[in-house]
């Protein structure tokens, strides 16, 4: 291993955050304000991925007061916090980009639902209990 890659390897998040292109997500950011630093929420739907090593990087779009917002985050920066996925969405495309042209109803997604979510273990199985019975 040459000393380029040795060197970039300490700077890569060891467990990059498991989002795809479609999903909603809120990406937490580290703002510095003076001498003080606090955590800014930015939420949005996610446009595209870029995989690029230590360039990675990931673009998110939303809607404030009627005009398109985007911001592109580096994956592997020290200032991206955390990454939640609020919502995942069933989508064809790689790149989202179309999606800058419509707003409103034309902008919906079809809303991906996983089954491993839904089951809970142990519920599954368990059958439901009979109501007691009453004497008339």
């Amino acid at each position: 291993m040459d000393r380029v890659s040795h060197a970039v390897e300490s700077f890569l998040k060891k467990t990059p955050p498991a989002f795809d292109v479609g999903d909603t997500v809120d990406v937490h950011v580290r703002i510095q304000e003076g001498d003080k630093e606090r955590v800014q929420l930015f939420t949005g739907i996610v446009l595209c991925k870029k995989n690029r090593g230590i360039a990675a990087t990931f673009t998110v779009r939303r809607i404030v007061q009627g005009e398109g917002v985007e911001r592109i985050f580096p994956l592997h920066s020290p200032f991206v916090a955390d990454i939640k996925v609020k919502r995942r969405h069933h989508v064809h495309r790689s790149k989202l980009y179309y999606l800058r042209e419509r707003s409103g109803k034309s902008a919906r997604m079809r809303e991906r639902i996983d089954m491993k979510e839904l089951l809970v273990p142990g519920e599954a199985t368990a059958a439901p209990e009979a109501a007691p019975a009453t004497k008339s």
